[in-house]
């Protein structure tokens, strides 16, 4: 998120100017995940009938175990796209899609499967095919909403 530079105030005369360690820069781009996946979540639970969260600290820790769990099916598809970047042809390039496709919808099932034995009727998505589209709805809500305040973010640099 906020990148692996060291990030400082631009003034280097200020005495608050400050820089951050690379462990810094982890806990606040992912506290600034699970905030914006709170706030989403919350925003469906508030004004969609198919989302239903019971209370705040259970939206604050379904938005960790969503955050968590994201990290990882990126590292996965990440790995997956270098294992196939290294093969050549047709065949490999087609596999490698279907292979990411497969793993960033399948693991849409697997957190949302994730949700309902951590919160059981705590947390629930309803709707068609047993709340699938409108958790994957909430997901990329998700997605963009962190990469539209990454953007305005970074524009401020």
């Amino acid at each position: 998120m906020f990148g692996n530079k060291k990030m400082t105030n631009h003034n280097s005369n200020n005495e608050n100017s400050v820089a951050h360690s690379s462990r810094q820069q982890t806990f606040l781009r992912y506290s600034f995940a699970v905030l914006v996946d709170l706030a989403v979540l919350n925003l469906f639970n508030e004004y969609w009938d198919y989302v239903y969260i019971e209370l705040f600290s259970i939206s604050l820790l379904t938005a960790i175990l969503l955050q968590a769990l994201l990290v990882v099916t990126i590292k996965i598809e990440h790995r997956v796209i270098e294992y196939f970047k290294k093969k050549s042809g047709v065949g490999a390039m087609i596999t490698r899609v279907l292979v990411v496709w497969g793993i960033l919808f399948g693991s849409k099932l697997v957190i949302l499967e994730a949700i309902n034995f951590a919160f059981g009727d705590s947390v629930v998505f309803s709707g068609p095919w047993h709340g699938v589209v409108v958790f994957i709805t909430v997901v990329i809500a998700v997605i963009v909403a962190e990469q539209s305040f990454l953007k305005i973010f970074r524009s401020l640099a």
